[in-house]
């Protein structure tokens, strides 16, 4: 009863680190290039080979050996440096353009000023 009360905890740790891998490899897919460039991170092809390599070894050999964790070092260190760094040259903007603050789904709340 142990051991299986362990496999599914495990399973679950499993999925939430390839669902991680699956949304740092989507984030970096819809990143402009120049933005790579411009923030001096490698490439785009470069971040997209490391984290699909990564996603296809979550989602292929699970958490039964050593290659996810390498997987989660590479996505850490996607999410804590690169994306910061591509969304300070990109204007602090994901890569969708969004209005103010102040907008409402009509336009702006103070007024058009």
């Amino acid at each position: 009863m142990l051991v299986e009360g362990f496999n599914e905890i495990l399973y679950w740790v499993s999925v939430g680190l390839l669902l991680f891998t699956v949304a740092a490899f989507i984030d970096a897919a819809v990143r402009r290039e120049d933005a790579y460039r411009a923030a001096d991170k490698h490439t785009k092809g470069f971040w997209l080979i490391i984290l699909g390599i990564a996603v296809a070894v979550n989602l292929f050999l699970g958490i039964r050996s050593f290659l996810p964790i390498l997987g989660l070092i590479a996505t850490i260190v996607y999410f804590v440096d690169v994306r910061p760094a591509l969304k300070q040259v990109s204007g602090g903007r994901g890569p969708r353009r969004r209005g103010s603050s102040s907008d409402g789904p009509y336009g702006p709340w103070n007024g058009g000023r």
